[in-house]
């Protein structure tokens, strides 16, 4: 997650996604319903797909497209990219208008959203058809299911944790980080780097990493019906916030002003060699290691707890647009993404250790060893973490924008944070309670 798990979306982008009706949706339920009208074999078909990411994304992807289409030369593709939050952004108003690109690449946090106002196909009537999946373990399709209806296709998993420079870390006094490692232990390391002139990190996303520590203690931020909080004790909040804000004014990270001004991964504090590590997901670990062009490590999450804190998250998925007029070929286009093996060869893992097994195996001796770092990660991750929460329910989006703006004040030292805490679960409750 570089500056990817910093920044959302506006409120008002949000309330104009949640205004869109289910009535405007071309889903039918006649048997013809999704198939690709009055498109001969020779006809030429346009597809609109879009993503977010950053720059090496982009690229891969763009080559992903250029040869699907020279294997399909009756598609043609028109891509729109762009970073996390202009992502959103573009999408909300496009969503409104029921004019949503062909494929969307779709994020657990919009998952329930999107799906739940009609904008996104089933998946389901493609599955073992346009879309391959004879080569998957269940529980990979099934993380893109809700109300048991296939809306988004997994691109893969991913893990959170701590990457970081061990050069840095040493010349801070610290020879490596405990493999049990603790959140004492973490703010003893960011005392060393303050006093060598450096960052311990730029800072936690905050609805990623509050969830995490409620996980950490038998809890979750949402219940499980979506409807309320998932814990009750609102100390949980005012104990990991007090922990997190701190950090800002101890000088342990840095100030919101300061990330503010960072355009990208490139101006990040740990590529810069200013900051130790940057908490992300797994998948953005080798673009990271691109940038800083240094010898770069991974390590879990700080417990204690880490093993029901952590879970194994689709990192995103491939979603169809229910207003789109060629849903057959998009599904082979979603199918071409998660399947094909020059396709994945370009990815490398960068959207998720897939799920395809036919897949993982083609791709193990062509991996660098920074991706084979991601794929060991994972793997161990997958015996040291507990079962997924599921999607976000509807509202997500106003409830992590809600917590970002919380959390910036908090940073910014004009809230405090048992005000904070009493804030968030009142205006919670009212977003959540309309599920």
């Amino acid at each position: 997650m570089k500056r990817l798990m910093v920044l959302f979306l506006s409120a008002i982008m949000v309330f104009v996604l949640a205004a869109c009706s289910g009535g405007e949706s071309t889903n039918g339920d006649s048997k013809d319903a999704g198939k690709d009208k009055g498109a001969s074999k020779d006809d030429k078909i346009t597809l609109r797909i879009a993503w977010w990411g950053s720059e090496p994304r982009h690229d891969y992807t763009a080559e992903i497209l250029k040869l699907y289409e020279e294997k399909n030369p009756n598609v043609k593709i028109e891509a729109e990219y762009a970073s996390w939050d202009d992502y959103w952004k573009k999408l909300a108003p496009s969503a409104a208008a029921n004019e949503l690109p062909d494929i969307v690449q779709m994020d657990l946090s919009y998952f329930s959203q999107y799906a739940g106002n009609n904008q996104l196909e089933d998946l389901t009537p493609y599955v073992g058809k346009e879309i391959d999946t004879s080569n998957y373990n269940e529980n990979i399709i099934s993380g893109g299911m809700l109300d048991d209806k296939l809306y988004g296709f997994n691109t893969g998993v991913n893990v959170v944790g701590f990457h970081y420079d061990p050069a840095l870390l040493k010349k801070v006094g610290v020879e490596s980080i405990k493999e049990d490692w603790t959140w004492d232990d973490y703010q003893e390391i960011a005392k060393k780097a303050k006093d060598a002139g450096l960052y311990i990190d730029t800072g936690m996303k905050a609805d990623v990493f509050f969830n995490y520590y409620l996980r950490t203690l038998g809890k979750s931020l949402y219940s499980k019906d979506g409807t309320t909080l998932g814990y009750d004790d609102d100390q949980m909040f005012i104990d990991f916030f007090t922990m997190h804000s701190g950090m800002v004014e101890k000088e342990y990270t840095p100030t919101p002003d300061f990330l503010a001004q960072l355009k990208g991964i490139e101006d990040d504090p740990v590529v810069t060699e200013d900051a130790i590590g940057i908490w992300q997901w797994s998948n953005q670990f080798v673009g990271l290691q691109q940038v800083a062009d240094r010898p770069l490590e991974m390590h879990t999450m700080p417990g204690p707890g880490t093993k029901e804190g952590l879970y194994l998250k689709p990192s995103m998925f491939w979603s169809m647009a229910s207003n789109s007029k060629h849903k057959e070929e998009a599904a082979k286009l979603i199918d071409f993404l998660v399947n094909d093996i020059e396709a994945n060869k370009l990815t490398l893992g960068d959207r998720g250790i897939p799920g395809s097994s036919v897949v993982k195996e083609e791709l193990k001796p062509l991996l660098s060893p920074e991706q084979v770092q991601v794929f060991d990660f994972v793997e161990a991750a997958e015996e040291n973490s507990s079962a997924f929460d599921g999607p976000d329910p509807v509202g997500a989006g106003q409830v992590i924008e809600l917590l970002d703006n919380l959390s910036e004040q908090m940073n910014y030292g004009q809230l405090k944070v048992e005000d904070a805490a009493k804030e968030f679960r009142q205006q919670v409750d009212g977003i959540l309670s309309q599920n």
